[in-house]
């Protein structure tokens, strides 16, 4: 068990004097190990107020490269991390260790699937949700429910802040209150823009709840999905106290998310983009450089590689994932990846 030295106890002295926590609820913080998935605006913000809250390991999962326009709400990334196109979790483990290096950060430049959610959540004792999709969520939520593991859910667009706890055997799940995905069009920060403030408050909420059940104080935890509009001032809950006797996920425990049922090879993923899942095709990154200079514009670093040809620029990570900026079309999309990549 690791004891705070002088220094640590001086660190985070004002947080234990806070009768929630304390000192034996800082020790708790010390030796968690919790999980943020999604490392954009709500997930940058919830890794840092965990690390600096003094969380002792911290996974972070996140598959996507910081860009100008994160600038203004993603806290943990500057603009030398968006002129190189870094990895956003490898940038936030790189920020984290700048003002807390007693954190062990452990950053996975991945997409979450149902190949990977074990590795990757496994130690976790608790899971953040920092997602911009329902199908990860879902994913989440069987995962949550198979482990018996919680999870918090939290998202942000425009002025609107939503989030709730989820506590498997205790509370409602998200398939409970959400039994299929919203339909139609959904909102997102690309079409509806979003105010720093929002991610702000969803991220602070959601943490805070985690520091909750990891200092052992579970019955203080929210039982309703709260959601907020700072903008016109509105706040409203829905009662999520109780499982739904019908529910699929938590009553059946028909996990067909984490089965992987019915998930798109190939999906939009906001800011006119298509993400291409190729998770058991790894790919060479120097030999792919060297193949595409003589047709486009490119650039690598360790852990991506970006081609730019005409209005499209696809970014492509080891694992042969690869996101085509400059359109929506899927179509369009996967004869790009095939033509440059191969398939």
């Amino acid at each position: 068990m690791r004891t705070p030295s002088g220094t640590i106890a001086e660190r985070y002295s004002r947080q234990a004097l806070f009768t929630g926590i304390g000192p034996e609820g800082q020790q708790r913080l010390l030796h968690a190990h919790l999980a943020v998935v999604g490392a954009g605006a709500t997930g940058a913000a919830a890794a840092g107020l965990l690390a600096r809250a003094g969380v002792g390991t911290l996974t972070l999962i996140d598959r996507d490269f910081v860009e100008e326009s994160n600038l203004q709400r993603q806290v943990l990334f500057d603009e030398a991390d968006a002129r190189e196109s870094l990895p956003k979790a490898e940038a936030a483990r790189r920020k984290i260790a700048a003002f807390n290096s007693e954190v062990d950060v452990r950053a996975h430049v991945a997409d979450l699937v149902p190949g990977n959610i074990h590795d990757l959540l496994g130690g976790a004792e608790i899971v953040l949700d920092a997602t911009d999709n329902f199908e990860t969520r879902y994913l989440l939520n069987d995962y949550a429910i198979e482990q018996g593991k919680p999870w918090i859910y939290a998202a942000a667009v425009g002025a609107y802040a939503v989030t709730m706890n989820i506590v498997p055997g205790d509370t409602a799940c998200l398939a409970c209150i959400f039994p299929e995905p919203p339909g139609g069009g959904v909102e997102t920060c690309e079409t509806a823009g979003i105010l720093n403030s929002a991610v702000n408050l969803a991220a602070s909420i959601e943490v805070t709840e985690a520091m909750k059940w990891i200092v052992g104080a579970p019955g203080r935890m929210r039982r309703s999905l709260l959601s907020c509009d700072l903008w016109r001032n509105e706040w409203s809950e829905i009662a999520a106290g109780r499982p739904r006797p019908d529910c699929a996920a938590c009553a059946q425990r028909n996990f067909r998310h984490l089965r992987g049922e019915g998930r798109p090879h190939i999906t939009l993923c906001g800011r006119n983009s298509v993400q291409i899942h190729e998770h058991s095709r790894p790919v060479d990154l120097a030999e792919v450089e060297a193949r595409l200079r003589p047709h486009g514009e490119v650039r690598r670093n360790a852990m991506l590689l970006r081609f730019q040809r005409d209005d499209y620029t696809l970014t492509l990570f080891p694992d042969g994932r690869a996101i085509l900026q400059g359109t929506s079309d899927v179509g369009l999309a996967r004869s790009f990846y095939a033509r440059f990549i191969g398939s």
